[in-house]
């Protein structure tokens, strides 16, 4: 069964409306000027970094997919533009009969990127791609950010999985794909069941504080779980005493106790007690999972801790301090006129203040060192040099406007593991910093 064919409350009908009227707007003008036809090319990069990160990471490609395939005008939406007047009759005509018939580059789902790097290319008319430019940003600005955030977190965790458990503190369906991106980051599970059915990320949960108070006694909460859930389940100790909890837990489920959590007070401290007090009761398989406001600091200074897993929730779900990777939807070329023979030129944004874009569609290849490790990011518009051909960053996704390039969300998981591996030692560390590798234009 795939979940994707049943039509999910997490899907939508289209993703038409997922975007800012001015893209309509310059439609209609576009439309009206005879120059929607045009041949053009959109390129998605970010300037800079988020501060102190040292990558990024791409998160959302399959997202960005699905969006473009029901990026559809049906009749409620055609209608809801008529009423308001936000563009004419022609221009609702030609939306009428929309579906992107361009193509697609982008760098593969997983992959890392820095300043400047052409993360996706759009290309096809200037007004089948105009449309597209705010749900292609919503996702990959949202996805990505939630994906370098993830890296960090399971870089500092190294072996020890992690568990994504942010549902409750972002929007509903902003929270799958915290946990779809999440899971391309490294971490290993999710609490949102909903993520899990809609992209079949390994789903884990047990009990929270509400069910030990619902009891009458401690015991009696941790004799319910483990009737209902076994021995290897997980308990939640830090209600009341955690010593006695402890205590009370191995009593229960004997030393095949799954697991405990701590999920308050100084987790270092407490969970160095609670390792010494399961070893010396026989529970030396019992593992502990702490939860509590991680982010990867935290879960950095825990590293020499008896810790066996992580739960992160509002840091994960917020970017950890940066919620968007400040990419951006640039028109970099354009044909001269509407006849498909003519020639692309490039063009660019003059600005002050940073702001400033490099016209020409581009290719980007990685440059690695002798031992194979990353040392540029190359960026290019001309022809690709013989040296770094086997190199190249970016993909084909859609061509003529069928995806030719999906995959398996373990694909992308695998990917980052590899990419994040092939980056300098430096990439891993909290400290702030610049990116760990130059962006080179030639």
């Amino acid at each position: 069964m795939n979940p994707a064919d049943l039509g999910l409350p997490v899907d939508v009908p289209s993703t038409a409306l997922f975007t800012d009227q001015y893209e309509l707007t310059m439609l209609r003008a576009a439309l009206a000027a005879g120059t929607a036809e045009r041949h053009s090319v959109f390129e998605v990069f970010t300037r800079r970094l988020p501060e102190g990160r040292r990558y990024g990471v791409v998160a959302g490609t399959g997202r960005v997919l699905d969006a473009v395939e029901n990026f559809r005008f049906d009749a409620d939406v055609l209608g809801f533009l008529r009423e308001r007047a936000i563009v004419d009759e022609p221009t609702l005509e030609w939306l009428a009969s929309y579906r992107f018939r361009g193509d697609i580059w982008g760098y593969p789902e997983g992959e890392v990127y820095f300043p400047g790097s052409p993360v996706l290319r759009v290309e096809g008319s200037f007004a089948e791609c105009v449309l597209l430019e705010t749900v292609i940003l919503s996702i990959l600005n949202h996805d990505s950010a939630i994906a370098a955030a993830a890296s960090r977190m399971s870089s500092a965790a190294g072996e020890r999985p992690l568990i994504e458990m942010g549902a409750r503190r972002t929007h509903e369906l902003a929270a799958v794909a915290a946990a779809r991106a999440a899971y391309v980051g490294g971490f290993t599970t999710t609490s949102d069941l909903a993520a899990g059915f809609r992209y079949g990320i390994p789903t884990v949960g047990t009990s929270a504080h509400a069910f030990t108070l619902l009891h009458d006694r401690e015991r009696d909460a941790f004799q319910a779980q483990v009737n209902s859930l076994g021995r290897g389940t997980t308990l939640l100790v830090d209600t009341y005493d955690v010593a006695e909890a402890v205590r009370t837990a191995v009593e229960i489920a004997g030393p095949e106790l799954g697991a405990v959590r701590i999920d308050s007070g100084d987790l270092l401290l407490v969970a160095h007690r609670v390792r010494q007090q399961l070893d010396e009761l026989g529970a030396t398989a019992t593992k502990i999972v702490v939860t509590s406001d991680l982010d990867e600091y935290a879960i950095a200074s825990l590293a020499a801790a008896p810790v066996d897993a992580y739960g992160v929730g509002t840091q994960l779900v917020t970017g950890s301090g940066h919620p968007t990777c400040s990419m951006v939807y640039k028109l970099v070329a354009r044909a001269e006129s509407a006849d498909p023979k003519a020639p692309l030129e490039p063009v660019a944004k003059r600005s002050t203040g940073g702001k400033t874009s490099i016209g020409g569609r581009k290719w980007a290849a990685r440059r690695r060192d002798e031992r194979g490790f990353a040392e540029a990011e190359v960026i290019g518009t001309g022809p690709v040099p013989g040296g770094l051909a086997d190199q190249q960053l970016l993909v084909e996704l859609v061509k003529g406007g069928q995806v030719v390039s999906r995959e398996p969300l373990d694909a992308a998981r695998d990917r980052h593991a590899a990419a994040r591996a092939r980056l300098p030692l430096s990439a891993t560390q909290l400290s702030r910093g610049e990116a760990v590798i130059p962006t080179e234009y030639v």
